[in-house]
């Protein structure tokens, strides 16, 4: 392990001054790896070629090590397969008992290996070269044998571990699960997935919930269930012509257009509440005096995510939703957002 840098801080006790230097020695390990990628124009020239196979891989990116390893490849192939790019994970030693049928000709193989020795990983690299599987090795260096049977290899770099015994595999697979993850991404950003195809590989939790469209969760719509008044309307009409039908439930808000259907204002039960205790002939006010003019807004096509950054950041309980024209479609209450727990109360 690198040596403490923490034992200046006085209010850290001894353990804690341990931790920090674990998180140190794991950082370290991944600074050593966009050292060398700054540094050496050949190493660069690998992560590409690696990069190429990866976006030109017509079937499946299969990950493979040893241990440790093995359940930094799971992580990877997950990450691989809600990128887009399908991915299933085989055990090296399970491959030669029968397993390498999972293995077809369009599969790319992504072998990890910290040493580059390990038995079982190069075993199946041999098979897999002979086959003409194409292989993209991560191991310590160039020199491996491992980095000898792959197409590409790219190499971690001599590294200690976090481990005060050097022995733990700790910063070794930080730094694969980085070079990992720095692989899928580029081939993404190459393949320029977007966010519409993320949403289609994560529709479930709060990832899925967050790329929706707005126009998906929508409650209050113009036409159904949310009054829009004109502008220049009467507190007292306002309250009449948004008066719901019996059994419809009334919005919290009215939005108010101008004389084209353009959004110009809100008026929330706050806005009535305030106007009640403050002005002796409230239902005599024009209703755009009163509101809140020109409000937070979402487009159509504005995503959940967006909702709850305005929630968020500016704490508003209503958000009207426009086309792009500016014409109310909806309104997004926060108690919705709420309930889909996207936002807390």
């Amino acid at each position: 392990m690198n040596a403490p840098r923490t034992q200046s801080n006085t209010h850290l006790s001894a353990e804690h001054a341990f931790i920090c230097d674990v998180l140190h020695a794991e950082s370290s390990a991944i600074d050593a790896v966009i050292e060398k990628i700054h540094s050496d124009k050949p190493h660069c020239e690998k992560w590409s070629k690696a990069i190429d196979i990866l976006a030109g891989c017509e079937g499946h990116v299969v990950f493979s090590g040893m241990g440790k390893s093995g359940l930094i490849g799971a992580k990877l192939s997950a990450t691989f397969s809600s990128i887009g790019q399908p991915s299933h994970v085989v055990h090296p030693a399970e491959a030669v008992h029968g397993d390498l049928g999972s293995i077809r000709r369009n599969d790319v193989v992504v072998l990890m290996s910290y040493s580059g020795t390990t038995e079982e990983v190069v075993n199946l690299a041999a098979i897999l070269r002979t086959d003409g599987i194409p292989c993209i090795g991560i191991s310590k260096d160039d020199d491996s044998q491992l980095a000898q049977l792959c197409t590409v290899h790219v190499s971690i770099g001599s590294l200690s571990e976090a481990c005060p015994l050097n022995l733990a595999p700790t910063a070794s697979t930080t730094a694969t699960l980085a070079i990992g993850d720095a692989l899928g991404l580029a081939v993404s950003r190459r393949r320029n997935f977007t966010a519409d195809e993320f949403h289609k590989h994560h529709p479930g939790g709060m990832l899925g919930i967050g790329l929706r469209t707005i126009t998906e969760i929508i409650r209050l719509k113009v036409g159904e269930n949310l009054p829009v008044i004109q502008d220049n309307t009467s507190v007292g009409d306002a309250l009449e012509q948004a008066r719901p039908p019996n059994g419809v439930r009334r919005a919290g808000a009215i939005l108010l257009v101008d004389n084209e259907g353009k959004l110009t204002g809100i008026f929330t039960d706050g806005d009535l509440r305030r106007l009640v205790v403050d002005d002796s002939a409230p239902m005599e006010r024009v209703i755009s005096e009163v509101s809140t003019k020109n409000p937070r807004r979402l487009l159509a096509s504005s995503l959940v995510r967006d909702a709850k950054q305005l929630v968020t950041e500016y704490r508003v309980d209503e958000i009207p939703v426009v086309d792009d024209a500016n014409i109310p479609i909806g309104l997004i209450d926060v108690q919705d957002l709420i309930a889909m727990k996207v936002v807390s109360e």
